[in-house]
């Protein structure tokens, strides 16, 4: 339970990142994201799902 506490934790320091460094980034970024269609959004979040995974399974073992 700890280790997902601190994955949440790294999760809003990397977001806090791009907001609080470049927020006319983020804006854009958000822009980019509502004109990209529903499909390629599913597959990336797909594609980051498995890399996430393998990261930890590589990583935990």
């Amino acid at each position: 339970m700890n280790d997902l506490i601190v994955g949440l934790g790294l999760v809003f320091v990397i977001e806090g990142l791009l907001w609080a460094l470049a927020p006319r980034l983020g804006i854009e970024l958000l822009e980019a994201a509502a004109n990209t269609p529903q499909a390629t959004l599913r597959t990336y979040g797909f594609v980051a799902i498995a890399a996430g995974a393998a990261i930890v399974w590589l990583i935990r073992g």
